[in-house]
Parts: C-alpha cells; sequence; structure tokens
C-alpha cells in the first residue's frame, strides 16, 4: 500500500470543527520522550530523557466571522483545563488528544484564516 500525504482534512478543537486550508505544512509531535546524550570524559555516557508533550505547529484555520469563531478561539484559550482536540487526514487517518492552544492567535481578513498551534499531556494517540 503506498503511503499517503497530504493536508489535514478538518481540526475539532472542544467540539467545533475548522477547515484547514489545503497546503498548511503542520508539524506533528506525539509526544512521549526527548532523549540526550551526556557524554563523560573517559569516552562513556549517560542518557538523559526528558518527558515532552504532543504538539502541532504550523497549524492554520479557516475562521469565520458569521459563526463567531475567533470569539471561540479566544474563549477556548481562556479555559484553564485541557479539552479534546481531534485531528483528521486527507487520508482518513485521526488523531486525538486534549490539550490547549498555545501561542498568539491573530485572525487574518484577506484569507479568513488565523494560526494555531497546539500542545498537551501525554500522546496523541491514532484512532
Amino acid at each position: 500500500m503506498a503511503h499517503i500525504a497530504g493536508s489535514i482534512e478538518s481540526i475539532s478543537l472542544a467540539g467545533r470543527s475548522f477547515a484547514v486550508p489545503a497546503d498548511t505544512d503542520v508539524q506533528r509531535e506525539l509526544g512521549g520522550w526527548k532523549n540526550a546524550l551526556l557524554p563523560n570524559g573517559g569516552g562513556s555516557a549517560a542518557m538523559q530523557k526528558t518527558r515532552i508533550p504532543w504538539s502541532l505547529t504550523g497549524l492554520v484555520i479557516r475562521i469565520d466571522d458569521s459563526r463567531g469563531d475567533q470569539e471561540y478561539i479566544t474563549n477556548l484559550k481562556a479555559k484553564t483545563d485541557w479539552y479534546p482536540i481531534t485531528i483528521t487526514y486527507v487520508d482518513g487517518s485521526v488523531y486525538q488528544g486534549r490539550g490547549q492552544i498555545i501561542d498568539e492567535t491573530a485572525s487574518s481578513n484577506q484569507n479568513a484564516s488565523m494560526p494555531v498551534s497546539l500542545s498537551g499531556p501525554g500522546k496523541l494517540t491514532k484512532q
């Protein structure tokens, strides 16, 4: 079976679905561990393992002012708990996790879009 690379079809943030522009190149980190080698002077080494959260960076979502999307995102950013996030890819793959919006979000009126970075505890899991 051929590997199918391609767009994110949609993303759901706390139950509301958003379209993603087809040319958006999103970086996905499933979460888990970051490993670092700590060399010793005598040639041996130690391994440093640090937990890392899952994350999506480079994501852009379409914003519809008639639905109040920017206000919805602003309210999500104000939440103090994790909420469900579902990512659906064009090949039918679906990943889920609980997370939050991180970094700045500013809506673009020229292309009705908004950059959104997401991160959360644990791992994104394939459904």
